[in-house]
């Protein structure tokens, strides 16, 4: 099996999380991990703003995360589950991230009112 690979801290860019957050699918599921109190799989995110996303598709995000240093992977048996690395990046990189997934929960709060009143 392949390793899996997770930038230092000192090799992750600002230009490399924007990137991995550019996407609307990758901010949720990473606005999710870091929300959540336990480790995430691929399969959390199957079902994802009404719509079903293929496992090779999900894989590709995780990869983004994990490769922009967003996210730790680990195998467990078959599985990878996945963890924020917030407290890491908050060392370095401030509030910025605490910021993008407020930005990102506002907006889609916003959003999903828009499309019930219509």
């Amino acid at each position: 099996m392949k390793p899996i690979s997770h930038p230092a801290l000192a090799d992750i860019t600002v230009e490399g999380l924007l990137y991995a957050l550019s996407d609307p699918v990758r901010v949720r599921i990473f606005a999710e991990i870091t929300r959540a109190q336990c480790t995430k799989i691929c399969s959390d995110f199957i079902e994802c703003d009404d719509r079903t996303l293929p496992k090779s598709t999900l894989s590709q995000h995780f990869k983004i995360l994990r490769e922009a240093g967003l996210i730790h992977s680990e195998r467990k048996g078959v599985t990878m589950v996945n963890t924020s690395r917030c407290i890491e990046l908050e060392k370095r990189f401030g509030g910025m991230l605490e910021a993008i997934i407020q930005a990102y929960t506002d907006q889609h709060k916003k959003n999903k009112s828009k499309k019930k009143r219509r």
